[in-house]
């Protein structure tokens, strides 16, 4: 039955003779182990065939004699706090040894070697990669999980089976999650256009036209493309690279649109959109009025005027009648005439004759 030896991780970097020795040490800790058991030194000589064979391997390793197989790039792109595996397509058979880097430096960060019926691996577990990888015995392939934007870079997969050497190379980029566009109303104007009329006279009328302007925004992004679209049609965009920052695209409509507009945010894993309700965001513009002030007050002018002409005429009316009440009777001849201003009446009067 299969047995596997996870080796505790060393000092990052591309393996060497003395990460061949310390995997020596633990190969050779485990033929002690079983000597110590089982209390045979036959039994330990009867294994050392095999030991010397584990040593040459390691020597051919160590020294690079193998023949080297390159593959192309491939890229892999991933969201933020999602996980990725990184599959190798292989099977880990007999004396193969499967070993993962990363980075310009080629940071050796994950190891398997199978030898006999154990399997040596080494995770590491320091720096940016501690508790996120985890390497499959059977396969070799590695996944990252949680993985954040640091993670993003080039992935060295270097594959030795039978003795031929083969290199896989992953460039992963991680990308942020997409917050979703805010579309706000920047401003709000009232043009005036006017179109001719078929009529004899050839008059022009004018109609108040009302146009919105909005702006569509997304916060600390980075290697994103904002656009505005209408309908399926793309009506403007603007990209941003690897820069956090903050984007904003305008655009004009009019409030009389019936057409569907909406704003995009997008990456090449994900989108957000945004659609527009114009009735919400963008209002009317209002018909001209005309100014009834002036007119108003005049009208209440003349009107207190005329309370005061009849207030004195009906006072001097009652004054005169209370003089002559001794003498006699006396009666007015009124005519009445109105001018209707306002609905204002007026009265004038001819002439009084007293008996």
């Amino acid at each position: 039955m299969g047995r596997t030896i996870h080796i505790f991780p060393y000092e990052q970097s591309r393996l060497t003779s003395a990460y061949a020795a310390d995997i020596l040490n633990a190969h050779f800790r485990r033929r002690y182990e079983d000597f110590n058991y089982q209390k045979s030194f036959g039994h330990l000589l009867s294994n050392m065939h095999s030991d010397a064979a584990f040593i040459c391997l390691w020597i051919l390793i160590t020294n690079g004699v193998f023949d080297v197989k390159t593959d192309e790039v491939k890229s892999v792109s991933v969201l933020e706090g999602d996980s990725v595996t990184l599959n190798t397509d292989v099977k880990v058979q007999r004396d193969d040894q499967i070993r993962w880097t990363f980075g310009p430096q080629n940071t050796r960060i994950a190891e398997i070697i199978k030898r006999d019926q154990i399997n040596f691996i080494f995770v590491s577990n320091d720096g940016r990669f501690r508790d996120k990888l985890q390497m499959d015995n059977q396969t070799g392939s590695l996944t990252i999980r949680n993985i954040r934007s640091e993670h993003t870079g080039l992935y060295e997969l270097t594959v030795i089976i039978s003795g031929k050497t083969s290199l896989k190379s992953f460039s992963v980029t991680v990308y942020a999650a997409l917050p979703s566009p805010v579309i706000t109303s920047n401003s709000s104007n009232c043009s005036s256009s006017s179109s001719s009329s078929s009529s004899s006279s050839s008059s022009s009328k004018r109609s108040s036209v009302s146009r919105c302007v909005l702006l569509c925004s997304a916060v600390n992004v980075s290697a994103v493309t904002l656009s505005w679209y209408k309908g399926n049609s793309l009506l403007s965009s603007i990209s941003v690279s690897d820069l956090s920052i903050s984007l904003s695209l305008p655009l004009e409509v009019e409030y009389q649109e019936k057409n569907t507009y909406s704003c995009v945010i997008n990456n090449p894993i994900r989108n957000q959109t945004t659609h527009l309700d114009i009735t919400q965001l963008c209002h009317t513009c209002a018909e001209p009025h005309r100014s009834y002030f002036i007119p108003v007050v005049v009208g209440v002018l003349l009107l207190v005027a005329i309370i005061a002409v009849l207030g004195g005429i009906l006072f001097w009316h009652i004054r005169n009648r209370k003089q002559t009440a001794q003498t006699g009777r006396y009666y007015c001849e009124c005519i009445y005439s109105f001018l209707c201003w306002k609905s204002v009446y007026y009265m004038t009067i001819i002439s009084c004759k007293i008996e």
